[in-house]
């Protein structure tokens, strides 16, 4: 029979040789929140003026703006709460749903987020050799022969880099955080002195080509949510803070300040250059807006800046991948091997299979062409259902009232509700095209599960897990015959 808060006490690091493995310095405050915002401030940001605009007018963009903000907001309060409520639970994604729903849940949960990383980390690539083909053209759109020949190098230069300890991989991710931040603040200072309120306000509530208004808010939502990606990782990366506190701390220190940064450059974009023009500009789009506010420079400055912050995101990003396997491999939900740590404390095997992952699929891409737009909002899509595991959770908690008090009880319930509801938004706004394409990778992890059930020498699936299964290679099914039929594309 699964134990669901079983994961509270199995903390067990499989280790053939980790008994000399060195012992992992923990996470200060600020590097936590460098974490946050350095997963969430990564190439995103930068395409964004023209990512929005290319479905909505200035008034839909202020009221997907609205609800995303507040959606995410009380998303992030509900990961400060567990992280207070259940100090105890590492890995917050993964352990909440396990908590919630049983092994299974909790597996896919650690699943589609870890696979939400890695397709993330080859946008990341891609975006950051698309930036470079303005230097040098045979880059082409970071999906050429030569861009994916440079993105291999520099995977796998950074892979080694990060095996030589997570401190000081955290330190390089807290300093180059630092960095991409200060042409951010330029282009929104620069942005803001050439905003024409005029212009803002033309077609306000957009075109008829671009539908109605809730279609038009509809479209911004993968958006708005990859941009805030990241928002859950110093709860990811629990289990290495220096003080519990600090996670919620963290969360909500990172959030804010990213709030603020995306909102200033999609926002006064707008008032730089109208919706069509927005729409029609290559990305990163930041580079036409400011180069159109300040000329030629201007796009350079951009450019150098998307580079820097890309590769700040994705190392970022494949610290809380590799976590992703191997909190759940302690908890027995993942092969006993994606537990293992290498001399300085790093998981390294599971950062051997998360990009090697990246690897194939950068392959992929330049077979399939897949743009970075396609493959952002499949990353996206894969995280909603572990967000939507971890807001059911803090309703679950919050609902119960475990050993708080009944005024923080009623504050935290409509918290969570609210929260719930977002998440359940999201899965709507999605689409029905990338749940399906989310079904088809999410199915393919019943082997790893599978694998670790058998090692444990338990019962692979209860009743209601083999349902969850059948419906999960149903609708994979479903979306690889579409695929083959050429109704359904990446």
């Amino acid at each position: 029979m699964n134990k669901p808060d079983a994961v509270a006490t199995d903390k067990t690091i499989v280790a053939g040789d980790a008994a000399n493995a060195k012992a992992p310095a923990k996470l200060g405050l600020s590097l936590l929140v460098a974490l946050v915002v350095g997963s969430i401030i990564g190439s995103g940001i930068f395409g964004l003026p023209q990512n929005m605009a290319a479905g909505a007018g200035a008034g839909a963009i202020l009221i997907g703006w609205t609800i995303t903000g507040i959606g995410m907001l009380l998303l992030v309060r509900v990961y400060q709460m567990l992280s207070l409520r259940k100090p105890e639970l590492d890995n917050g994604v993964y352990a909440y749903a396990r908590a919630l729903s049983g092994e299974y849940v909790g597996f896919n949960s650690a699943w589609g987020y870890w696979v939400s990383a890695w397709i993330g980390n080859v946008g990341y690539l891609v975006a950051a050799f698309s930036a470079l083909g303005y230097f040098f053209p045979i880059f082409g759109s970071g999906n050429s022969p030569a861009a994916i020949a440079g993105a291999s190098v520099v995977l796998w230069i950074i892979h080694l880099l990060v095996l030589r300890g997570i401190q000081g991989a955290a330190v390089l991710n807290a300093v180059v955080t630092l960095a991409k931040i200060v042409p951010l603040l330029l282009f929104i200072a620069l942005v803001a002195m050439a905003f024409q309120l005029d212009t803002f306000r033309l077609d306000f509530w957009g075109t008829s080509e671009l539908g109605s208004v809730l279609d038009q808010v509809k479209s911004t939502m993968l958006v708005t949510v990859w941009v805030f990606i990241g928002i859950e990782g110093a709860s990811v990366y629990s289990a290495r803070a220096r003080k519990r506190e600090d996670v919620g701390r963290a969360t909500i220190i990172g959030f804010l300040i990213c709030l603020l940064l995306l909102m200033a450059v999609s926002l006064l974009s707008l008032g730089v250059l109208n919706q069509p023009t927005l729409a029609g500009l290559k990305n990163p789009s930041m580079a036409g807006v400011l180069e159109d506010a300040v000329g030629t420079w201007g796009a350079v400055l951009i450019y150098v800046g998307l580079i820097v912050s890309v590769g700040g995101g994705f190392l970022a990003w494949m610290l809380l991948a590799a976590e992703s396997l191997f909190t759940p491999a302690g908890g027995g939900v993942m092969p006993k091997w994606l537990g293992r740590t290498n001399k300085k404390g790093v998981p390294a095997n599971a950062m051997w299979l998360t990009n090697g992952m990246v690897q194939l699929f950068l392959i992929f891409t330049l077979f399939s062409k897949a743009s970075y737009l396609a493959l952002i909002s499949l990353s996206t899509a894969m995280i909603l259902l572990p967000y939507l595991f971890s807001a059911a959770y803090g309703l679950s908690l919050a609902w119960r009232g475990e050993g708080v008090k009944a005024a923080i009880r009623r504050a935290d319930v409509p918290v969570a509700a609210l929260a719930t509801v977002y998440c359940l938004w999201l899965l709507y706004a999605a689409g029905f095209k990338y749940l399906l394409l989310s079904a088809m990778l999410y199915a393919p992890g019943v082997v790893l599960y599978a694998w670790a059930k058998r090692q444990r020498q338990e019962r692979v699936f209860n009743t209601a897990e083999w349902v969850l299964l059948a419906v999960l290679v149903i609708l994979a099914g479903v979306s690889a015959t579409l695929l083959a039929m050429g109704r359904l594309s990446l």
